[in-house]
């Protein structure tokens, strides 16, 4: 009998044939996002009926949209982060859940550094300045010698850990689950989550968007930084509390900010884009050719595996 499976992510099996084939082998019919950006829930209830599987990327697989979807069977998320899945609600269905940890970390992990290199040396505004006819030099920080504090010591997490190793930071990381033999095989410390805000210079944050997490640096965590510090998040947006942010770094609290996620995406009127020690991109950690290969290879080998479950 086919299986119909909704493939959401805009990105899926566009550099690589193999997530296709292997559904196609799997005598799958394919039904594919027509809309060309994350789509609404009322969409995605339009979208659902009659599938029995998801692969889904930012899309809201939400209570509604379980409901709508009466043979819906299993949701395979295209990436790591499922706070778009009401989780407990499709367990209670029945429908089983997965994603793909590990299939974008060094992806994540490059970006976090390079957004951080990008604040700290003004790269992005040395470039939109010469564009514009002016040559202006920026004294910026460097990194070397530095302290990097790392929330979340997920696989990600991890990555930004030892990179940041590896241009001879010292790391301190806070996690509610410490792994002292990781910490003391990668030479990084765990602390309290206090005391990684007073003492960083850089902040990564690598959490997923949970209850507890939620604005989980606001304007007090903000207040115990250090006035250099420069706070990097490619996780997920409604961790940082933005109108904080705003206000922190309008009233030289912090230095900088440099973010890849946001709160409400795609960015439209958000006063942060106004400001010049902000360093944004749109959501793009994970896009890389290789991590959108392995994303697409485990997102199947996950669903297909879910379904013969």
């Amino acid at each position: 009998m086919t299986m119909r499976i909704l493939v959401t992510p805009r990105t899926f099996g566009k550099s690589d044939p193999v997530p296709l084939a292997m559904l196609e082998e799997a005598g799958c019919e394919v039904i594919r996002n027509p809309h060309g950006r994350v789509m609404t829930e009322d969409e995605m209830v339009m979208m659902v009926r009659g599938v029995d599987g998801i692969i889904v990327g930012l899309d809201p697989v939400t209570r509604r949209v379980i409901d709508c979807g009466g043979s819906l069977r299993a949701v395979s998320k295209y990436g790591v982060g499922v706070n778009n899945i009401d989780i407990d609600y499709a367990n209670s269905k029945g429908i089983k859940i997965t994603n793909t940890p590990g299939a974008n970390s060094a992806a994540v992990a490059e970006h976090a550094l390079g957004l951080l290199l990008s604040a700290c040396r003004h790269i992005s505004a040395s470039d939109r300045e010469i564009r514009q006819g002016k040559w202006t030099q920026h004294p910026g920080f460097q990194l070397e010698g530095k302290t990097m504090g790392i929330v979340g010591t997920g696989q990600i997490g991890r990555q930004v850990a030892e990179r940041a190793k590896g241009l001879r930071m010292s790391v301190l990381c806070y996690d509610i689950y410490p792994d002292g033999f990781w910490a003391e095989k990668a030479d990084v410390a765990y602390c309290s989550f206090n005391e990684l805000l007073e003492k960083s210079d850089f902040i990564s944050l690598h959490v997923p968007l949970v209850d507890v997490t939620y604005h989980m640096i606001s304007a007090n965590q903000l207040a115990r930084m250090k006035k250099n510090a420069i706070l990097v998040n490619t996780a997920r947006g409604g961790i940082i509390d933005e109108d904080a942010l705003y206000g922190a770094l309008t009233n030289n609290v912090i230095a900088g900010a440099a973010l890849d996620v946001f709160e409400n995406e795609p960015v439209t009127n958000s006063p942060l884009k106004n400001l010049d020690n902000v360093v944004m991109t749109s959501h793009i950690g994970a896009h890389t050719l290789e991590a959108v290969q392995n994303m697409g290879r485990m997102a199947v080998k996950n669903l297909l595996e879910s379904l013969a479950g």
